[in-house]
């Protein structure tokens, strides 16, 4: 008979094994738009992300990490993202940097989010390229109907201008070298 510790601990190894897996597939076929790598060499459940602004946006040029941070019950469960630029600004983005898109939810009814559906959600079936391409893409097309950021989201629709500006001083300062 297995315990409640047993069974977090074999399905935290299945988990890391598959995340050593798609860890080295994206470091031998890396994909435009981001790079991949881990934060501690003995921890296959932080990530760290380095987003590259998508070209067209107005984020293009930037240079964005982030931490993508594995439960021990993945792939059951969906990590958690979180960008590690200070004032990140974005409609999707929460103000401490986590970021709010539907491939990382709980495939669960959420009667606060119900334009939200269940095909959108989390799946075991998903890995972290169709996570990273999913939030490379949010940067150029938010979805302002469930805005994480509703400040971010207000300025984007009500003054596109100040919002581009905002967002050209994000691009520059994610560049700058101290």
């Amino acid at each position: 008979m297995m315990d409640g510790n047993t069974k977090s601990t074999s399905s935290g190894q299945y988990g890391a094994i598959l995340l050593r897996n798609q860890l080295k597939e994206l470091m031998k076929n890396p994909v435009d738009g981001f790079s991949v790598g881990l934060v501690d060499d003995d921890n296959m459940f932080e990530w760290q992300i380095m987003i590259e602004g998508p070209a067209g946006t107005m984020f293009e040029g930037g240079l964005f990490p982030a931490l993508l941070k594995f439960p021990l019950s993945y792939p059951n469960s969906p990590p958690v993202m979180t960008f590690q630029t200070p004032d990140f600004w974005h409609p999707n983005v929460y103000p401490d940097g986590r970021v709010c898109i539907s491939i990382l939810h709980e495939a669960k009814v959420d009667n606060f989010n119900q334009q939200e559906l269940m095909e959108e959600k989390w799946r075991p079936i998903l890995g972290v390229e169709s996570i990273l391409v999913s939030v490379v893409s949010l940067l150029s097309d938010p979805n302002f109907e469930s805005p994480a950021n509703i400040d971010a989201s207000i300025n984007m629709q009500r003054d596109p201008e100040g919002y581009r500006k905002r967002i050209r001083r994000l691009v520059r300062r994610s560049v700058e070298f101290e």
